[in-house]
């Protein structure tokens, strides 16, 4: 039986999946095909060009302003509350992530999507179209209604699944315009499918919590938890199994986190391989 993951977007709380990851290689536990949105491309990227769960942790810490910006927060309350202006394309140009990602995948080897051998799909949208857009590592099983992408660097994957609305300019390539795949599909299980699993795990995070003391930035931050979980609700529920992160009130922008998040996602790494284990899936 091949397994999939399908890993939501959630910027800094995307590491957790690299805690699950981790879990799994302690446990011997192979994972055949694998899918991201956002933060999820990230894990899926790396993990599929060959980097350890350990490493990727040591990637996001070291390059965790570049990947979720820093500055954004206070990007956010200058153009709120004080009302300064800010051009229309953007906060922060995404380039930075494309040239890392392409600079990181030249260590392994890599340039194009298409030369990685594990199954792989980055999920982004086509605003020019309203369309999703999948980049692919491998030719499969496509649906209805999608853009395919076979043929793309590396980087260019990894930075239109994230360009996320407003904070990132969108990704133009070819004669798409690209933004953060969360707007349309954030637990790509789908297309772990159509990748050749057989059972898929999704994974998702639990929305951040919100009190008399959350300001504007929590507020609309939980918004879109809540958007893009009701967005995937349906694909998520086709999952053979689905999984919730617990990442106690850590936002999307919260680097100081990282560590905390990364735990948080071995111990539901932890609870995954007792749920395989007792069920006796892949001779666990």
């Amino acid at each position: 039986m091949k397994l999939g993951l399908a890993l939501c977007g959630g910027g800094i709380r995307g590491i957790a999946h690299a805690g699950i990851l981790k879990c799994f290689e302690e446990n011997n536990i192979d994972i055949y095909a694998i899918a991201g949105t956002s933060a999820g491309s990230y894990i899926a990227i790396l993990h599929a060009i060959g980097f350890s769960a350990k490493e990727i942790l040591n990637l996001f810490k070291t390059y965790a302003d570049d990947l979720v910006g820093n500055d954004v927060k206070d990007v956010i309350f200058d153009q709120m509350i004080f009302n300064k202006k800010i051009k229309f394309d953007g906060f922060r140009s995404g380039g930075p992530i494309e040239k890392l990602f392409n600079e990181i995948a030249n260590q392994k080897g890599y340039k194009n999507i298409n030369e990685i051998k594990m199954p792989l799909a980055v999920i982004a949208t086509n605003i020019k179209t309203e369309k999703e857009c999948v980049f692919l590592s491998k030719l499969g099983k496509k649906s209805k209604n999608k853009e395919y992408v076979y043929d793309a660097e590396i980087g260019i994957s990894a930075r239109a699944s994230s360009s996320f609305s407003i904070v990132f300019d969108p990704c133009v390539f070819k004669d798409k315009i690209l933004m953060d795949g969360g707007i349309l599909n954030n637990i790509p299980v789908d297309e772990v499918r159509n990748l050749g699993a057989d059972f898929v795990i999704g994974i998702n995070f639990r929305t951040t919590p919100i009190s008399k003391y959350s300001n504007v930035v929590d507020i609309g931050m939980k918004t879109l938890d809540m958007m893009g979980n009701k967005i995937s609700e349906y694909n998520w529920k086709d999952a053979d199994m689905q999984i919730t992160v617990d990442t106690d009130g850590a936002g999307f922008l919260d680097i100081d986190k990282i560590d905390y998040c990364y735990e948080s996602g071995y111990k539901t790494g932890s609870e995954i391989v007792t749920l395989l284990k007792n069920n006796n899936f892949f001779g666990v």
